[in-house]
């Protein structure tokens, strides 16, 4: 964890066990889930990210730690507070919990997915020990850009192709502000980047796969680079390969090697494999979690993802799903969401599990039996999305999830509500199972009659071809009179007309139909068929 993390994000500040402890899960946490956790048994995650904890609630954190016993304890604690506490470093000294200081300029959500990145990729290890040294090699951006490093000479970094650093190599003293920047998640200084943009840097990697050689610029303390694109293989059978992000190379102490540009276009093609099979297949954690939700197949081994991710075995839970209104848009575009929503999550509760699945996000929030305390947090997170992304989201609750097994049940009911409420938006932007149960069964009851042609009235067609033959709208007010419970006052003025002319529409259509609106079963057979015309009419734009 340490030599991929790198100097330039962590350093250990004290490690009463050595650094030769194993970490397999991991936490981002505030004050708020410290205080909550305390007098708990539940399994507790072997790394915690303190966000925004303050050195009192740390100590006083450290302190309960140190009287658990040794397997409810964390292994080890990463803190932006680290170094400048005294204090701290004794209390997490006295619980046996190795302290790591990280960089003041670093952000955690880019911290939190790097650490997971070193977990998965150790994972994908132990499953592949006794395959060729060049496959896991092949399966891992990290040891890439190590390999690039000694073979071409200087410090790598890969960026996808939003500039966010992916894996780098190891850093040294030659490391330039901007290398470092980049690797603590921060935005490069705006004028180096504004003369990447003046050089046409940035252009020709977009159209081109040659390998550019960036100056040095002393006014901005750069080092010289080099530069390649990483495309989209080859064999995906795009005319114009989507680029997928850069790998860079900047000068050390020593110059580069003579064939450091070949060395960068052969690290290209197999980085480009690399991100392109990631954007296709989940991480080991990811594929456990989707298996969790049911998906892939579905099935889990409750035991093993209780320990891969320090669940608790049984409930209360809730499971929340989220949906895009109106045209998701292509699955890969909820990319972004998602993980705002993971990150909301993991701070709400540290034990959360997250994934995307198509064009939905879903979060399993244990320990939780209050509809009304995962309503709210889904409504504040539905509108910070809304604010910081210009999205706009529903969400579906499912509560009393009482153990793991039942969580791909919850996904199937929490889809029926998002599917079934989407025609209710916006009133229904977060809402339960229980809250919904109508809208659901009812739109499922007509998506029932509009599958089967056999259960459809032909009838209508005869008030239907009226309406357009004398350009009425009698089914219109057949719609009102029955929405209203037959009270022609008030469906009269729903619509503005006299009383007395509602009075002649329905004995027409009741004529034209051939039912009769004072009999239960006619009435409620009209109400259904005509809200499936409604729901018709509704969805034409769109067909």
């Amino acid at each position: 964890m340490l030599s991929a993390l790198d100097t330039a994000v962590v350093r250990v500040v004290g490690a009463p066990a050595g650094e030769d402890v194993m970490i397999s899960s991991v936490a981002l946490v505030d004050g708020s889930d410290l205080l909550a956790e305390a007098g708990t048994h539940a399994p507790v995650p072997d790394l915690y990210l303190h966000a925004g904890v303050t050195n009192a609630d740390a100590v006083r954190w450290f302190d309960e730690v140190a009287q658990r016993s040794p397997e409810h304890r964390p292994a080890a604690v990463m803190s932006k507070n680290a170094a400048g506490s005294g204090v701290l470093q004794s209390a997490a000294r006295q619980a046996g919990v190795a302290l790591l200081e990280v960089h003041p300029k670093a952000r955690w959500d880019h911290v939190l997915p790097l650490v997971k990145g070193v977990l998965d990729r150790s994972r994908r290890h132990q499953a592949a020990l006794g395959e060729p040294d060049l496959l896991a090699m092949d399966t891992d951006l990290f040891g890439l850009a190590q390999m690039v490093a000694q073979n071409a000479g200087g410090l790598v970094s890969i960026e996808d192709a939003q500039s966010h650093v992916l894996a780098y190599s190891a850093s040294n003293e030659s490391a330039d502000e901007l290398r470092t920047l980049s690797i603590l998640g921060r935005e490069g200084p705006r004028d180096y980047l504004r003369a990447l943009e003046q050089w046409g840097v940035f252009h020709r990697l977009r159209e081109s796969d040659e390998v550019i050689d960036v100056p040095a610029h002393s006014q901005l303390a750069t080092e010289r680079r080099l530069v390649v694109s990483i495309r989209q293989p080859s064999d995906e059978g795009s005319a114009a390969p989507r680029m997928l992000g850069s790998i860079w190379l900047q000068q050390g102490a020593e110059p580069f090697t003579a064939d450091a540009p070949d060395v960068l276009r052969g690290a290209s093609a197999i980085a480009a494999r690399i991100i392109w099979r990631s954007h296709n297949a989940p991480s080991t954690e990811g594929l456990l979690i989707q298996r969790l939700f049911g998906a892939r197949g579905g099935g889990v081994d409750v035991p093993s993802l209780v320990g891969a991710l320090s669940l608790p075995v049984t409930g209360p839970a809730a499971v929340v799903g989220f949906a895009l209104t109106g045209n998701a848009g292509p699955a890969d575009g909820f990319a972004g969401v998602g993980s705002m929503i993971r990150l909301h999550a993991s701070s709400f509760r540290h034990d959360s599990v997250a994934t995307v699945i198509g064009r939905r996000a879903y979060v399993l929030l244990p320990g939780y039996k209050s509809a009304s305390t995962v309503s709210a947090w889904a409504r504040q997170l539905v509108d910070d999305v809304e604010a910081k992304r210009s999205v706009v989201l529903r969400a579906a609750v499912a509560i009393h999830v009482m153990d793991l097994g039942q969580v791909a049940a919850a996904r199937t009911e929490v889809d029926r509500v998002l599917d079934g409420t989407a025609a209710t938006f916006p009133e229904g932007r977060v809402t339960t199972l229980d809250e919904s149960r109508t809208a659901v069964l009812l739109g499922e009851i007509l998506d029932l009659i509009g599958r089967r042609p056999e259960l459809y009235d032909p009838r209508l067609d005869v008030l239907f071809d009226y309406d357009l033959r004398h350009a009425s709208s009698l089914w219109e007010s057949a719609e009102a009179y029955l929405a209203r419970h037959g009270d022609v006052r008030q469906a009269a003025a729903a619509l503005q007309v006299h009383p007395n002319t509602m009075r002649y529409r329905i004995r027409r259509v009741e004529d034209i139909v051939g039912l009769d609106l004072g009999d239960p079963s006619d009435r409620l057979l009209l109400e259904l068929q005509l809200a499936l015309h409604r729901r018709r009419k509704l969805a034409e734009p769109f067909s």
